[in-house]
């Protein structure tokens, strides 16, 4: 076992060399596929000998279930952020007043401000114990599931330290872009930047997920280092470099605040030249017992400042405005352009984003406008130049029907997106049957994306609805649908008609209706054709249903192409009735208003007990309302049930109500 454990650490070792070589230093030493064979040989050894795999080990970046949430971690020291400079002037204030506390000579490190997603490292003996994000800087999320997939961050150091380090998580230029390209292959919403990219990979629950994203990360800073004294910010650096952590090659040590501005307008004409996004400068003071002098304010170092890059923007003209439809229903005006060289690439295009941005810049076709590229990578409009109009400019707004199959276009209030509320919308299809025969809705084994795809490409589903009148000769058509797998699906199918009323509602994908809104709805309403005719007033009369949500019901069954899928749906035998046990019906049709403090139930298990038994909870007394139960401190709804003559239950009587 002894010559088992030396196989296994050297290999490690080995493997983690390489690692940094390709990671780290960007130098490869040996192929691809040599590198896969020392992996594999660790992987076959450990798989032999579970009880020798270590967390440290290379072969534990990815692993693990996805988790539910994100647990809080507080930073032991706080991550402060930096204040900022959008000018030369303000650099050279910053300068000032630095001088003005230390009077003596001063040397300042500067670095590339990399447009990132800022995270901390700690490790304990030398192995990665824990990564998290800055969140406020003074707790962050624990996500050191998706920190331990980026390459470049080493799992175990040479050397046994306790020590923190902070760094900049990102995303590659061409990286980002391939990713992008991946997204709408597979018919989903592209990133907006790679900051946003980095962003959303670093906080997802599935590890597997982030393993996916091409995230690289830059250290910066260390917090403490056990046992290790600098006397400068570069020193640091240079010693974190020796430990195998990356470190942007393009930092600096200088003399003054002349040289400070000289590498920043150096940089501000570089940027491009990078495959990573950077918006600006990191200055700090050097020494860092002058930073202890210097100290911080409450939320930013005194001793040091960030240097924002201006942007870049050219004129164009928006020669036209197209609206698309996004797989969520989402309509989005887009500019087009007069194609513009701007950064490096041909802009042609820009996202308006929604109908408040249009008024906002009161954006027209035909205008003549700035144009810059948000993050330095996504086209964006920042202003359209009035004074230029001809006079033959058009005002532009979102067509109230939806350009691919003529729905209704809904905003609902508080909304700033106008969305298609058509449920047989071509572009929402391929989402929409995927959600409806998902494990939590109908639960229709057999029907993945693939399957999907291919029903839709050959016409054989325009809606939900067609799924049940599929026949076997239209699926074994299909690849990889031979007779028994087709059966599987019509078997399914027919299974699935049996469902509660509450699977099919969240099937249906209906807006803001989860599985909680649908079993609500399911409880309180007997069958489908009830919700369809209730009004948006009586929905929002149940507990827990907002103005938001039963705006959202009410404009779905307002669109005939939505009511022709549930007939359809209907005709097909799904199940539209709420399938409630006997016993469970006895408070049917009746309506109770909670109030007051009761003693032995919670509020929420006194509602979950009418319920239970087929009755419904609202917020506030009607003349609708059958029974108020009142507890201590009932409040002004018992003086209205008096006024209006409703029966009041105390908690005694409720008790026998209940129980009988």
């Amino acid at each position: 076992m002894g010559q088992l454990k030396e196989k296994i650490k050297k290999l490690r070792a080995k493997i983690r060399k390489h690692n940094y070589y390709y990671f780290v230093l960007d130098d490869p030493q040996i192929s691809d596929r040599e590198y896969d064979q020392l992996m594999q040989e660790l992987i076959d050894l450990e798989k032999e000998n579970p009880k020798l795999i270590t967390s440290d080990s290379p072969t534990q970046r990815v692993g693990g279930e996805p988790i539910d949430q994100f647990d809080k971690v507080a930073h032991q020291v706080p991550l402060l952020s930096l204040d900022k400079a959008f000018s030369i002037s303000e650099l050279e204030d910053f300068a000032s007043r630095v001088k003005r506390s230390i009077k003596e000579e001063i040397d300042y490190i500067v670095e590339l401000k990399i447009d990132g997603l800022s995270a901390s490292l700690v490790y304990q003996d030398g192995s990665l114990n824990q990564g998290a994000t800055r969140g406020n800087g003074e707790v962050g999320e624990d996500v050191t599931h998706n920190l331990k997939t980026i390459r470049s961050i080493p799992l175990k150091l040479e050397q046994r330290l306790d020590l923190e380090v902070r760094g900049e998580v990102f995303m590659p230029k061409d990286d980002f872009l391939k990713l992008n390209e991946e997204q709408e292959k597979a018919d989903e919403d592209a990133f907006a930047n790679p900051r946003n990219a980095a962003a959303g990979s670093l906080r997802q629950l599935d590890p597997q997920v982030a393993a996916s994203r091409p995230l690289d990360i830059f250290i910066y800073d260390s917090a403490y280092i056990e046992g290790v004294d600098f006397k400068t910010h570069s020193q640091k650096l240079d010693y974190l470099e020796e430990l195998g952590f990356k470190i942007n090659p393009q930092r600096m040590v200088c003399k003054g605040i002349t040289e400070v501005i000289k590498y920043c307008k150096e940089w501000t004409e570089k940027r491009n030249d990078l495959n990573y996004g950077i918006d600006g400068i990191v200055i700090k003071v050097n020494q860092l017992n002058m930073q202890k002098k210097l100290g911080s304010t409450a939320k930013h170092p005194r001793w040091a400042i960030a240097y924002k890059f201006p942007a870049q923007e050219k004129e164009t003209i928006i020669e036209d405005i197209e609206v698309t439809v996004g797989r969520t229903g989402t309509l989005t005006p887009t500019a087009i352009l007069e194609p513009t060289l701007l950064d490096g690439s041909v802009v042609s295009r820009a996202n308006l984003h929604n109908q408040d941005e249009l008024e906002r810049k009161d954006i027209r076709i035909g205008d003549r406008a700035i144009v810059r590229k948000a993050g330095d990578i996504i086209p964006e409009v920042v202003k359209v130049l009035p004074g230029k109009r001809t006079g033959k400019e058009e005002e532009f707004s979102l067509p109230d029907k939806c350009p691919v199959c003529g729905a209704k276009a809904v905003r609902l209030e508080g909304e700033v997106a106008t969305k298609c509320a058509g449920g047989a919308c071509p572009a929402k299809l391929r989402e929409g049957v995927l959600h409806f025969v998902q494990r939590n809705a109908m639960n229709i084994e057999g029907v993945g994306p693939a399957l999907v795809e291919q029903l839709i490409e050959n016409k054989l589903i325009e809606d939900v609805a067609d799924l049940y009148y599929l026949t076997k000769e239209d699926l074994i058509q299909l690849d990889r649908m031979g007779h028994k797998s087709s059966q599987n699906v019509l078997d399914a199918l027919a299974d699935s008609k049996d469902n509660s009323l509450q699977q099919v509602l969240y099937g249906l994908g209906i807006e803001y209706v989860g599985s909680r809104v649908a079993q609500i709805l399911a409880q309180n309403f007997s069958n489908i054709d009830q919700i369809i005719e209730a009004s948006q007033k009586e929905l929002e009369s149940i507990d827990e249903i907002g103005p938001k949500i039963a705006q959202s019901i009410v404009a779905y069954f307002n669109q005939e192409q939505n009511l022709e899928i549930i007939a359809k749906l209907k005709e097909a035998g799904v199940n539209f009735t709420a399938q409630l046990k006997e016993a469970e019906q006895k408070l049917a049709g009746n309506k109770f208003v909670l109030t007051g403090k009761l003693e032995d139930f919670t509020r929420q298990e006194a509602k979950e007990a009418i319920v239970d038994l087929g009755g419904r909870v609202t917020s506030s007394v009607s003349g609708a309302t059958d029974y108020l139960v009142v507890g201590e401190n009932p409040g002004s709804k018992y003086e209205q049930a008096q006024e209006l003559g409703t029966t009041v239950l105390v908690e005694e009587e409720f008790k026998e109500l209940i129980d009988k």
